[in-house]
């Protein structure tokens, strides 16, 4: 990569965590509570944080992963910062784990493209940058960056795995 495409790319990354920090913030004073599947999302998220592992919705059809790693980055994070309560497994936090997977996925998006188009001279770092960053905002997947959904953590792991 050459120096011209990773200031590109480090402009990218973080002008669109920046509008995206806007909008989780417009969407969380908005929808204060759980909305549509948060419903069963976010209280077994809650279980998790209070240790009740063996506890599960049977109205939730996907792996516990969100859910583990929530807990995982959540609970660390508050023990650094000294938080604690209810701030600590609260709607906001757990939507802010899909925040961070979305700017994953544009980072793995323009590596996928990267290495798609590494021996085409014709696909500028540009063109890969924008190609990215429209697909990591497609609205369809990017309408889950703000609620605590299952979508953008999937599309992460999918791409790291390859499937």
């Amino acid at each position: 990569m050459e120096r011209a495409e990773a200031y590109g790319f480090s402009g990218a990354m973080s002008g669109s965590f920046l509008l995206s920090c806007l909008l989780f913030a417009a969407v969380s004073r908005r929808q204060r509570g759980p909305y549509m599947d948060e419903v069963f999302h976010v209280p077994q998220a809650q279980a998790y944080c209070h240790g009740r592992f063996l506890q599960w919705d049977p109205m939730i059809t996907t792996l516990p992963g969100l859910y583990l790693l929530s807990v995982g980055v959540v609970k660390p994070a508050a023990w650094l910062l000294g938080w604690t309560g209810s701030v600590v497994c609260s709607v906001g936090m757990l939507r802010f784990i899909n925040l961070l997977f979305s700017a994953g996925n544009f980072y793995l998006l323009y590596l996928l493209l990267f290495k798609i188009h590494q021996k085409n001279k014709a696909v500028s770092g540009f063109q890969r940058i924008l190609s990215a960053l429209t697909l990591a905002m497609f609205p369809t997947l990017y309408f889950f960056t703000f609620l605590y959904y299952t979508d953008p953590g999937k599309t992460q792991f999918c791409f790291r795995t390859g499937l």
